[in-house]
């Protein structure tokens, strides 16, 4: 591990030392708190918001509870069920009747003093007279839907429903409870409806003190009443509670399964995840100021401690690097008397040493080795010079064997040619030519040899346009021309061809040259590979093995040479040098 940190730099290391001995030990801590806050914070408020749906729900039950208690008097109270019971035969007998007994029972429960809409006691009875909260059961009240509901109950079990209009929306809220007490005495049917205040209602469910919604569901799943105003609760068919869930509210159910007549029915509050969170974030925004107080002021003073080290660190590291390039200077800020203070005075002593060393005892060595480079520059074109005469003479030769031969003026233009050669030969001040140039000795040369060989020799020649104005030794093709014409096509008695071509290809210029001379045995082109491993002075060698050591002192190994030959099958040579354009290069 220790070694594994050897390779780190120090201020990654000041960063890591940072972020696990300050920043992460703090964030783990405030995560922590805030997690144990926010836990206790959400189980409260869970709390307050289930209190409230509970008050709700008492409420309403006190509300039914009010009317199933008024149900119960009439349905026990035997003077009010025999007055319902009898048949009057003069109206003025039942006026009486209900003004001595009935209308004080029914103002003693006057609507306007309770949280009924209106109380109806419905009698199969024609002899009374239906008014004064007295009603006749007729057959279109008994195919009503509500009373249906009220048959389907149990013997003196009262009924919780919603009441409709005939076009299905919603009416009333109602408790039916059918007057049976005494039925085995009592044979005609009654049946009490108690309506409730809607606005009642409103006030009980929307007293849910925070952002929520409110819901009162029936056995079926079926939303009787809502605060919710996106719902139509009012419409029929009434819309499913199921349907109306969403994921980023929370559910609270209470329902009233220990309650005879409210079997099924619930009250379910919603209540927004946001309105949840809205304490927490308060408790987040402390931790997260209190947490952001806790790092800044440690992080500035390891900000400010690590840039004191680092920064002088980097200053010695940047000179330590100017050594390579031989600037030897010396650090100017050296007033500090720590351990890095004392690296930079001894760093200065070393640098002034270095200085010195190099004054007095490299500056000899360094004088030798520029002039060893002036001998190699002189022995380069040296060599560059033992070309010419070799292939003069040659040339020289062929136009005076022709000449005497043959007594014509043809060999005007041949030696026009070869003055052209000569009058470059003679300038080797100038030790680079362009491509286009090169190709105009090698057709002059070619030339000639035509002139020599007549029909015996044809040769092409194809340059690409983008080479033209690339640079190059002077003569660098031409050797490897006049070996083609010389030793590979001049010993056949039928014609030869040579080819040359030069192309550019990822930033090289490529010389090749195909003949169907004679060829070379594998000896002789194993030789001309060793010239590419020999460094030895070529003294008064010339031609192929001469520009393969120009070459590779010029260009080392960016220099490619290539030859592939067999006895009878001519000759491909191929050499690449790197391309230049436009340059001087002068030894």
């Amino acid at each position: 591990m220790i070694r594994l940190l050897n390779h780190v730099r120090l201020r990654n290391k000041m960063l890591a030392v940072y972020f696990f001995c300050v920043f992460i030990p703090i964030l783990l801590t405030n995560m922590i708190f805030y997690n144990t806050i926010a836990g206790n914070v959400r189980e409260q408020r869970l709390k307050d918001i289930d209190r409230a749906i509970g008050q709700i729900q008492n409420d309403f039950r006190l509300l039914l509870d009010d009317a199933v208690g008024l149900s119960s008097f009439f349905y026990a109270d035997y003077k009010t069920n025999d007055i319902l019971e009898r048949n009057f035969e003069h109206p003025e007998d039942y006026v009486e009747a209900y003004d001595e007994y009935l209308r004080g029972v029914l103002n003693s429960y006057n609507p306007g003093s309770l949280s009924f809409q209106n109380i109806m006691i419905y009698v199969d009875n024609p002899t009374l007279l239906h008014s004064g909260n007295i009603g006749y059961l007729s057959r279109d009240i008994a195919a009503l839907p509500w009373f249906s509901a009220s048959s389907a109950s149990e013997r003196s079990q009262p009924v919780f429903i919603r009441t409709e209009t005939a076009n299905g929306r919603f009416e009333h809220f109602s408790l039916l409870r059918k007057l049976d007490y005494f039925s085995e005495r009592m044979n005609k049917e009654k049946l009490l409806k108690i309506d409730f205040k809607t606005i009642d209602l409103d006030e009980i469910f929307g007293n849910l003190n925070m952002q929520g919604d409110m819901y009162l569901v029936n056995p079926a799943g079926e939303i009787e009443y809502t605060t919710n105003r996106s719902i139509d609760w009012m419409a029929s068919p009434k819309p499913l509670y199921a349907s109306s869930q969403s994921p980023h509210t929370i559910e609270f159910v209470k329902d009233y399964s220990d309650i005879r007549y409210l079997e099924g029915w619930s009250v379910v509050g919603t209540v927004n995840k946001a309105e949840i969170v809205q304490q927490i974030w308060k408790a987040r925004d402390f931790i997260i100021w209190s947490a952001c107080l806790m790092i800044t002021l440690p992080t500035l003073i390891i900000l400010l401690m690590a840039r004191s080290i680092n920064k002088r660190i980097v200053t010695i590291l940047k000179h330590m690097k100017k050594v390579k390039s031989q600037n030897f200077e010396t650090i100017r800020d050296t007033e500090s008397r720590d351990e890095i203070g004392q690296l930079t005075l001894e760093f200065n002593r070393m640098i002034l040493q270095i200085r010195s060393l190099i004054e007095n005892v490299f500056l000899a060595d360094i004088q030798k080795k520029s002039l060893e480079l002036e001998r190699r520059k002189a022995q380069l074109n040296a060599l560059q010079s033992q070309i010419n005469p070799h292939f003069l003479f040659n040339a020289l030769e062929t136009i005076r064997m022709r000449s005497l031969l043959k007594e014509e003026k043809e060999t005007a233009g041949i030696i026009h040619s070869m003055a052209k050669i000569f009058r470059s030969s003679l300038t080797w001040n100038k030790d680079r030519v362009t491509v286009h140039e090169e190709m105009g000795f090698i057709r002059c040369f070619l030339d000639i040899q035509k002139y020599r060989f007549e029909d015996k020799l044809d040769f092409s020649i194809q340059a690409d346009d983008e080479c033209g104005s690339c640079m190059l030794p002077k003569m660098s093709f031409l050797p490897f021309v006049e070996n083609a014409c010389i030793h590979g096509i001049e010993p056949l008695k039928h014609g030869g061809k040579i080819d040359i071509r030069i192309t550019s290809l990822e930033q090289e210029l490529v010389f090749t040259i195909r003949d169907n001379g004679i060829g070379m045995d594998k000896e002789k082109v194993a030789e001309l590979y060793r010239y590419l491993k020999s460094d030895e002075i070529m003294g008064e060698r010339i031609g192929i093995q001469n520009v393969i050591y120009r070459s590779k002192l010029i260009y080392g190994d960016k220099f490619r040479f290539t030859i592939n030959s067999e006895p009878g099958k001519g000759t491909f040579i191929q050499l690449a040098i790197p391309i230049e354009e436009n340059q001087t290069y002068n030894f």
